[in-house]
């Protein structure tokens, strides 16, 4: 294309054409680690063994940073950028303002959560007013906030009776052949109360919101009464006991959602696949020989299992997002520090935000209208009196959008996912008559490695205390491989880690200049087999892990809004995720985006292997 009005900025190149230049890239492997074998089973716990050994492990240490490139494109990089980064944007500098009037609705700040909650419902239209029966004979949808709500209002059904259903439903997926191992904590009779007191809410007249009575489940990573918080390990919880229940839950309870209990997870979240060693192998609903993907596996599988059609995740490098799009639910990580992190286990500190997964966009709306916004104690030093929900309307929806999308990096994957992608892509831009804008985002490898030094780094801080009186033997072997790599890196490359981040964020923002959102797949493979000799060591696979994780990790590390929707399947019948990346405090934008893309797919969407009707059990 002709070049026009080329200029350089920081030393990032662009230009304001539909073709972007971005500057010297060096993306030739993305990420790549084809020399990484797979490890499990008995090899495991020999490397492990070795790692943890003073002088061979230091040995295998370096050869395991220097293989992965970590001293030529962190340790060894010439930064001029400041030496910290957190990602805090001030929300009055970052409203959308390609939002008018017409395409947003302000709330007031200070509104509680069950009223934020009714006025996200008025900002959805409603298409269908069917009974359940009706829609049960349509096309495969699973049951949302609203068919929940509808059922309880009319008497169809009471969160009893859905209560009930859900508790028989979880008991069946622990059966054999294939234990689904979904949740590692759950209470039957906590489980009936909360129930019981919806049911008599809604019996008198005056449900406290829409969520009254609704099924949500909660990631082991959070804080929720009565449960211990174990972060998917056998110790945490005896060293950290859980107080109370995380802002986040909170909130939700004043919603008079039902709280169902908490979802198994990668243990510590330090890994992709969602297999635990400790509390069974989280399976995909779709084909429950595959992963669920990690680490917020449980709450991507229970909400495409139908058990409930929200659970709340924590996304760190793509911990949200990742798993929904492998069991074919919707993902939605937003900006960092819009929901507070009171009550979340502190894992890590700058990369790691509170995310929603949900079976519709419409239900991730509702629930992150409820839970987002300051902590009560807190002065607003960063919300304005008014926040903005999306209006949406998918038969009218916002005009004049631009997609940016890498085109090299976009193809980065395997060949069903990359044809799915890229015909959804063209259908949402034909459709609504948007624009595709090209990019080209330079060092994606390196910001995947100056990534993984800081969420690394963070844990390892994170975990320190506890590491001299931890019996190694409570913990997964592969837990056990990744705590002695992530201890291996130094101060001077987190230090160069952050420097990373201020370079990107200025090839980011200057993106954003151009386009309104990022497109990607979610993931670069659909999910894979899970294999018996991972199923009490857990597995290192390197190669699967970077297919996994390669469009993710740019959200987390620079800490902006995503979302994954669910765009198609490959020849096995596994779902296929597209993502949206925006800019900060973008969340209205991205929500339009991502319930256009849904009105276009959902119609095709199909029924998993594994699904539970709670509304319509006989």
């Amino acid at each position: 294309m002709e070049k026009m009005g080329l200029r350089r900025d920081a030393g990032v190149v662009y230009k304001p054409v539909e073709q972007i230049d971005l500057g010297p890239c060096s993306n030739e492997s993305y990420f790549r680690v084809d020399k990484a074998p797979r490890m499990a089973g008995f090899l495991l716990k020999i490397f492990a063994w070795f790692l943890e050994s003073r002088i061979i492990g230091a040995l295998l240490l370096y050869i395991v940073k220097k293989n992965n490139q970590v001293y030529k494109l962190v340790t060894n990089a010439t930064l001029e950028e400041p030496p910290m980064f957190v990602p805090s944007y001030p929300i009055a500098d970052c409203i959308n303002t390609e939002l008018n009037q017409q395409e947003v609705k302000q709330v007031d700040s200070d509104a509680s959560p069950p009223e934020r909650v009714q006025e996200a419902i008025k900002c959805i239209t409603v298409t269908s007013e069917k009974s359940l029966d009706d829609l049960k004979l349509s096309c495969f949808r699973r049951w949302t906030i609203a068919d929940y709500s509808r059922a309880y209002n009319t008497g169809a059904i009471t969160p009893l009776r859905v209560a009930e259903h859900f508790i028989d439903a979880v008991r069946e997926s622990c059966r054999p052949p294939f234990p689904m191992s979904f949740f590692i904590n759950y209470d039957a009779e906590d489980i009936l109360r909360q129930a019981r007191e919806s049911t008599l809410r809604y019996k008198r007249g005056n449900p406290i919101s829409t969520l009254d009575g609704v099924p949500i489940a909660i990631k082991d990573e959070i804080d929720c009464s009565p449960y211990p918080t174990t972060g998917g390990t056998k110790w945490l919880h005896k060293v950290r006991p859980c107080t109370g229940d995380a802002c986040c839950v909170m909130r939700l309870r004043s919603c008079g959602a039902i709280l169902v209990g908490k979802t198994n997870m990668h243990e510590l979240g330090a890994g992709v696949s969602g297999i635990n060693p400790h509390y069974g192998p989280i399976r995909n609903p779709y084909d429950p020989n595959k992963i669920a993907g990690g680490s917020s596996s449980g709450s991507a599988a229970v909400v495409s299992s139908g058990l409930c059609p929200v659970a709340l995740g924590v996304d760190s490098g793509g911990s949200v997002r990742m798993p929904a799009s492998l069991c074919g639910v919707v993902g939605f990580k937003p900006t960092f520090g819009c929901i507070p992190h009171s009550g979340v286990l502190p894992l890590n500190w700058t990369v790691g935000t509170v995310g929603i997964l949900a079976a519709t966009l419409q239900d991730a709306f509702i629930v992150y209208a409820a839970i987002s916004g300051e902590l009560p104690s807190h002065k607003p030093t960063t919300l304005p009196p008014k926040v903005h929900f999306p209006l949406l309307n998918s038969t009218n929806p916002i005009s004049n959008v631009r997609l940016a999308k890498y085109g090299e990096w976009f193809n980065d994957c395997s060949d069903e996912i990359r044809m799915c992608c890229s015909d959804a892509l063209n259908l949402l831009c034909e459709h609504y008559k948007w624009k595709t804008v090209g990019v080209t985002i330079p060092d994606i490898e390196s910001m995947l490695l100056a990534h993984y030094v800081t969420i690394s780094s963070e844990c390892c801080t994170s975990l320190s205390s506890h590491m001299e009186t931890l019996n190694f033997a409570e913990i997964g072997w592969d837990v056990r491989v990744a705590l002695r790599v992530c201890g291996a890196f130094h101060g001077m490359e987190y230090i160069k880690a952050q420097k990373m981040r201020y370079r990107q964020m200025q090839i980011h923002n200057n993106i954003f200049a151009m386009a309104d959102v990022i497109v990607t797949p979610t993931t670069g493979r659909t999910a894979y087999s899970i294999v018996n000799d991972a199923l009490k060591t857990g597995e290192v696979d390197c190669i699967n892990g970077a297919a996994l994780i390669r469009y993710q990790i740019g959200p987390n590390f620079l800490g902006l809004p995503a979302v994954t929707v669910p765009v198609g399947y490959d020849k096995a019948g596994l779902p296929i995720g597209l993502q949206f990346i925006g800019k900060p405090w973008s969340e209205p934008t991205l929500m339009h985006i991502a319930y256009a893309m849904q009105a276009l797919c959902i119609s095709d969407y199909r029924k998993p292997k594994v699904f539970y009707d709670l509304l319509n059990k006989n």
